[in-house]
């Protein structure tokens, strides 16, 4: 995919999330980079490239889960690589840490999601590459270009070809994700419920109504991410005692918190179908499968490289077809 007379492209990943930097690299028929990221004994970073990138298009892995260490990880690798006289730095981001604090919605707290934004233009990026943000307005954030991709193209091409898409409705287990849920059921052809709850505290989810008929329907929960998965088994709990027959979820960042796993496993849900945007240390669970999103953001890096456009990236219908053709 390399013109010899264009400048050079590197991928290179941090520690997040190895294995889906391999599988872009893999799909764009490219090694990854050779650098080394170690820690000290006192825990500061330390990142070193070890082949020259000068005047490269340069492609960074780094999804920011847990944030702290890969956040910090991933603005030591930029600024490393604008030092070495890197042309462009994208920095690729399947999951965007500190999304969901996108506004002052208490008085006293920080606006996180724009101090990250603020932190990886001033640490020398060029271009941001991520997926599914919490808060799509964070796009707003920057002032370089910012490609947004959507997992649920890859979602509802897996989703298509399961036995549960006969009978199907859509659910959203909550009302801030309807946008989302009705993307999957105009796609599937399905009709739409929404679970209405009212949510307490943090990370606590109370289920209030269900909007919409689940009686004698299979029943497909999506969400951006699943954190402690509070909301999603809740939700799958109500819909179960409406009616709903066999219930499955799928999400696009499988953070998987605290209780997560236990209350999945424990939990109506037949499965949760997720991407592998993020890494997480969480035990083995029968009912958790995974589908990977490389082929999608190595087309992304591939037509960014290219300065082609990415739009065509956004349509689920034949995704890994289409993936194939264009590759």
């Amino acid at each position: 995919m390399q013109d010899s007379t264009a400048k050079p492209i590197k991928i290179f990943t941090g520690r997040s999330n190895p294995a889906l930097a391999e599988k872009i690299a893999a799909y764009l028929g490219i090694p990854l980079g050779n650098a080394k990221i170690e820690n000290f004994s006192d825990g500061e970073i330390s990142v070193n490239f070890f082949e020259s990138i000068r005047g490269s298009d340069l492609f960074i892995v780094q999804s920011t889960n847990p944030p702290g260490d890969n956040l910090m990880e991933m603005l030591i690798m930029i600024d490393a690589a604008r030092r070495s006289s890197a042309a462009r730095i994208t920095a690729v981001m399947p999951y965007y840490g500190y999304a969901r604090q996108d506004r002052k919605d208490r008085p006293r707290v920080a606006i996180t999601a724009k101090l990250v934004a603020n932190l990886l233009t001033e640490a020398g990026a060029n271009r941001i590459l991520t997926m599914d943000l919490h808060a799509p307005q964070i796009q707003g954030f920057f002032d370089i270009p910012f490609d947004h991709l959507y997992s649920s193209v890859v979602l509802i091409n897996d989703i298509r070809h399961r036995a549960f898409h006969d009978n199907l409705v859509v659910a959203s287990p909550d009302v801030g994700g309807v946008k989302l849920a009705r993307k999957f059921a105009e796609e599937l052809g399905t009709d739409l419920v929404i679970v209405d709850k009212r949510r307490p505290a943090a990370n606590v989810a109370e289920v209030m109504n269900i909007i919409g008929d689940v009686k004698g329907k299979n029943v497909l929960l999506v969400d951006d991410m699943i954190d402690t998965a509070g909301t999603i088994v809740n939700a799958a709990k109500a819909i179960r005692e409406k009616g709903g027959l066999k219930i499955y979820a799928a999400a696009t960042h499988p953070i998987l918190s605290g209780p997560a796993i236990d209350r999945i496993n424990a939990s109506v849900l037949e499965k949760l179908i997720v991407t592998d945007s993020v890494v997480t240390n969480h035990a083995y669970s029968e009912k958790i499968e995974t589908v990977t999103v490389s082929h999608l953001v190595g087309e992304a890096i591939k037509r960014i490289y290219e300065d082609d456009s990415v739009s065509c990236l956004f349509d689920s219908k034949n995704i890994t077809e289409k993936l194939k053709q264009l590759h």
